[in-house]
């Protein structure tokens, strides 16, 4: 790269960017930030090893990967990414034990249902007094010859 386009690296450290800079696909000029995040957590020359140390097609998502970690350790110094990998386990079983209630009330009103629905059967049942052509009204059953 020209030292009119530097990338983001280049600029913060001060350097000319040469054609085949290591850094500049992963932190353009146009994202100063997210270099001097990851910088500041890992330094310029670990992070030249690690992406150096990987195939070309893995650099990127492996960039991806670094800046978001150091981003996490800034917000968080202590945990980091493990911290908000905790908050979404946290969630998780929360979201899990209210998933277990839920399909306990639905199997409860599931069973109170099929027991009303028994109970009226039952009393169907009951009320029934036989076919409609042959009722109490009529003294003799009708006679088959």
């Amino acid at each position: 790269m020209s030292n009119s386009t530097r990338c983001a690296a280049c600029k913060s450290l001060r350097r000319r960017c040469p054609q085949d800079c290591t850094l500049a696909p992963y932190f353009p000029s146009t994202n100063p930030q997210r270099f001097a995040c990851v910088h500041k957590i890992f330094g310029a020359s670990n992070i030249t090893k690690m992406l150096q140390q990987l195939p070309v097609h893995q650099r990127a998502v492996a960039a991806d990967c670094i800046s978001f970690e150091a981003s996490s350790r800034v917000r968080d110094p202590v945990y980091g990414c493990v911290g908000i990998i905790t908050q979404l386990h946290q969630l998780i079983l929360v979201a899990q034990r209210e998933l277990a209630e839920i399909q306990g009330q639905v199997a409860l009103y599931g069973a109170q249902q099929g027991q009303e629905q028994k109970r009226m059967a039952q009393s169907q049942v009951h009320q029934y007094n036989g076919p409609i052509w042959f009722t109490t009204s009529q003294q003799d059953p009708p006679h088959l010859d």
